[in-house]
């Protein structure tokens, strides 16, 4: 999972494919940390992406990294409902704090993938799967 985590994290920004009945949306992500032994991933449960994923949770991440590679992390959604951890997440952000609060009523949704497969693509060649 570190493979994948400091891929995510030295692109800075990433874009997640979800579904909305026939049609797949992508979206630009920018968080990405550990929690529990997973890559999770935090979108608002007041967004359409979230209800995306609640209706159908399989999606992809998908980022450029260095030097023409970049990484396709596909997989089925689990949302975390332990509001206690999104707490956590949001009151160690500054950031996230003046989005997710009591004024705006704004709640932070957490996921990580499971049955999850992350492939390093170099522009040329063959991958290099990251969770062996």
């Amino acid at each position: 999972m570190s493979k994948v985590l400091d891929f995510l994290n030295k692109a800075g920004t990433f874009y997640l494919a979800t579904c909305d009945g026939d049609q797949p949306k992508v979206r630009p992500l920018g968080m990405a940390f550990e929690l529990d032994g997973e890559v999770t991933f935090g979108v608002g449960t007041f967004k359409d992406v979230y209800k995306q994923l609640e209706k159908n949770p399989k999606c992809e991440v998908v980022a450029l990294g260095e030097g023409g590679h970049w990484l396709r992390y596909t997989g089925t959604a689990v949302l975390i409902t332990d509001e206690a951890k999104a707490a956590a997440v949001v009151e160690a952000s500054p950031f996230l704090k003046k989005i997710y609060n009591e004024e705006t009523g704004n709640k932070l949704g957490l996921f990580y993938l499971k049955d999850a497969t992350a492939v390093d693509i170099p522009m040329m060649g063959p991958g290099e799967d990251l969770l062996k």
